[in-house]
């Protein structure tokens, strides 16, 4: 398989559409690699072991890393979920995308229909997940589904129902399993989402193994709201680390569909460090245990693993970030601008084609899966999107790598990265860092160096309609 690939992006690069000419795909048992796309929610940079972590075991994601690719430069979508998993599904990036849970165009699950792939989508959709509505994944395009009612219900871990489809899964178990202080029981027999959303992915991977399958998997841990089975906290409550119990609340608990359990919001949790921890480490091990399918299966050789973070990590759940070093050593997390809030894990493993235990600087962010999945696929990614494809970096082709101009995002402000320079707008205030010294983002450059924030802002208000509205039209003052 390793020398197959090599040979195909020496000779396909000139291919439209990619490193195969779209005839040849559509044949009848064209060799086209599965996809799998896991996705963490909240997940910090320096949350995984290979990333620098040292109190939060991560031995799936390392393993993982260890027989694959690491990207050090790697953005999400957004600072927050919705948009972010926007980007990722439609190639745009949050400059070119309306706010709010419309999909404007095609997904990445449309275009691998195209290339004859079975898809599911199996987790957090992010956006309105029921069967029916317009933004749900039912209709654009997965083929199985198994998800929450809706974004709101998915910040929470012991819900009533699921929806499979067509099929409304109910958990009567997952009831009246608070005490009197809004804690959940310790005893209870509950049924945690995150597993059934595991079950089903392994399922969906052995059922689909004879034909080409993409399986997009979004996690909800380790979002807020936080609680975890007794199986896995034991590992880390045991450690006797610093805590401050977190009272039940937050989450958006006006909403009635969330459940009877839910009408307070997030549980109240004793040890927040230690269960988020062993939130972490329950996906990771989850992870590992896809690994082991797909090599049981036979199927490594012919399957991309990705792994990303749908933005920076987030406190809401009472963890301190601090004491977990969940940024390491970026500024801030979720909800900012600086690189905690978007720059987050990312690690492929495809076994024979990618060299395993190397790194990347390459910069790249969710926008590209659509061209790289496309390109892997051998259909043309659709036009007017902002993705490009890390294929020839994941294959070890660097020389043969397209450069992104630029990375654009936003949140309260526009912000640009061009090489290792990065320019932030926020009203009338001007930021600019080079990250290459300054990953932190503490030395604020724009007053000394006015000719490198105009060639960046100009850089910016090309690469977004609204900042061109904000910024393009007056000079920029720092």
């Amino acid at each position: 398989m390793k020398t197959t690939w090599a040979l195909l992006i020496t000779l396909g690069m000139g291919c439209p559409g990619g490193l195969f000419a779209e005839e040849a795909v559509s044949e009848p048992g064209a060799d086209k690699p599965n996809i799998i796309f896991i996705l963490a929610d909240d997940l910090g940079y320096g949350e995984v072991g290979c990333y620098g972590q040292e109190k939060i075991k991560t031995a799936g994601l390392d393993r993982m890393a260890a027989e694959g690719l690491r990207f050090t430069d790697h953005y999400s979508g957004y600072a927050t979920c919705t948009m972010s998993r926007k980007a990722l599904m439609t190639g745009r990036h949050v400059g070119h995308l309306p706010h709010g849970t419309t999909i404007p165009g095609l997904t990445v699950g449309h275009m691998l229909q195209r290339a004859g792939y079975r898809t599911a989508m199996i987790g957090k959709w992010g956006m309105t997940g029921h069967p029916g509505h317009p933004d749900s994944p039912h209709v654009n395009g997965f083929d199985h589904v198994f998800t929450y009612h809706d974004q709101g219900q998915a910040h929470f871990y012991y819900i009533e129902f699921l929806w499979r489809n067509l099929e409304k899964v109910h958990y009567p178990m997952n009831k009246n399993l608070f005490d009197k202080e809004w804690f959940i029981k310790d005893d209870h027999k509950g049924v945690y989402s995150h597993d059934e959303f595991t079950k089903e992915a392994l399922g969906f991977i052995t059922e689909n193994k004879d034909r080409p399958f993409f399986l997009y998997l979004p996690y909800t841990i380790p979002h807020a709201e936080l609680t975890v089975p007794e199986d896995s906290l034991q590992e880390y409550a045991q450690l006797g680390w610093p805590e401050t119990a977190k009272e039940v609340g937050g989450g958006g608990s006006r909403n009635p569909g969330y459940g009877s359990q839910y009408i307070k919001g997030y549980c109240g949790v004793k040890n927040p460090n230690a269960t988020y921890a062993a939130m972490v480490t329950r996906m990771d091990r989850d992870i590992g245990r896809i690994l082991d399918l797909l090599d049981t299966l036979d199927l490594s050789e012919n399957t991309l693993v990705v792994f990303g973070s749908d933005n920076g990590a987030s406190d809401e759940g009472g963890q301190s970030m601090e004491f977990l070093k969940s940024s390491g050593a970026l500024r801030d997390g979720k909800r900012s601008i600086y690189e905690g809030g978007t720059r987050t894990p990312f690690i492929v493993r495809w076994t024979g084609a990618i060299q395993p235990g190397q790194v990347t600087d390459h910069m790249s962010n969710f926008c590209d899966f659509m061209a790289t999945a496309c390109e892997l696929a051998g259909v043309e990614a659709p036009s007017h999107i902002d993705s490009v494809s890390y294929l020839p970096t994941l294959l070890g082709k660097p020389e043969k790598q397209k450069k992104k101009p630029c990375i654009y995002y936003s949140w309260r402000g526009h912000a640009v990265r061009v090489g290792d320079w990065k320019l932030i707008l926020k009203g009338h205030s001007v930021e600019l860092y080079n990250l290459a010294d300054d990953i932190g983002e503490t030395n604020n450059l724009a007053d000394k160096m006015p000719d490198k924030v105009a060639e960046l802002a100009a850089s910016l208000v090309a690469a977004s309609p609204t900042a061109k509205k904000h910024w393009g039209k007056r000079p920029v003052k720092h």
